[in-house]
């Protein structure tokens, strides 16, 4: 099995699955969301964010794929680039923080850890550019209705599964941070047993040619 993170672009916009493909719920304020769903084409809005995203600020999504199949993504951007963080009861997002808005998994590839794949795809990317930290809004209660918050805002366990730590409590909609330098230790951490395992090797095992195995014969 074979799997691939790779940033999204105007082209990978179109392997996002549907509806999130035209769901303008972190893009828009709203009122403008409401209208351009009315208008009967929230996906125009979205390329026209993701556009414009990319241009002035730079990558703003990650996909991953599981044998060539989109198995799940991961939306981040400024907070300033998100209208809708102003109307959840625990913002603002710090100052210094990127904003994760949204993730999701592909449920028949789910439990596979795609998604701390993922968000550490996000803290490489983030960190190159100086930017200390990752903050999300979680649903604590995902799955049950609530009014104007429909499933865009992704459970606070899953954040808090892959690292995040809640700096402002809510009985819905915490606030939730991850520390870049926390995120980055995890493959750090990989590393080191990696190293540890081949330093308990002598070289002349990690050398030694793999002899194929003889076929005995009975007479």
């Amino acid at each position: 099995m074979s799997r691939r993170l790779v940033s999204l672009t105007l082209d990978t916009l179109e392997d996002l699955p549907q509806p999130c493909r035209r769901c303008v719920f972190w893009e828009l304020d709203p009122v403008s969301a409401e209208r351009a769903r009315a208008a009967g084409d929230p996906g125009l809005e979205k390329e026209a964010w993701v556009s414009q995203t990319l241009l002035e600020w730079g990558s703003c999504g990650k996909l991953a794929y599981v044998d060539g199949m989109p198995a799940g993504f991961v939306m981040y951007a400024p907070p300033s680039y998100v209208p809708r963080s102003l109307a959840f009861p625990t913002s603002p997002v710090s100052a210094d923080a990127a904003l994760l808005t949204t993730a999701h998994i592909v449920p028949a590839f789910a439990g596979g850890g795609l998604g701390r794949m993922l968000v550490q795809g996000v803290a490489r990317d983030l960190t190159k550019r100086g930017i200390k930290a990752i903050e999300a809004f979680g649903d604590a209660k995902f799955g049950d209705v609530a009014e104007g918050m429909p499933g865009c805002v992704a459970p606070a366990d899953f954040f808090l599964s892959v690292g995040f730590k809640t700096v402002r409590q809510h009985p819905r909609y915490p606030r939730l941070r991850l520390e870049l330098r926390t995120a980055l230790s995890w493959k750090s951490d990989v590393e080191y047993a990696l190293e540890k395992l081949l330093g308990s090797m002598s070289p002349e095992t990690l050398l030694r040619p793999v002899r194929p195995a003889t076929r005995s014969t009975t007479v």
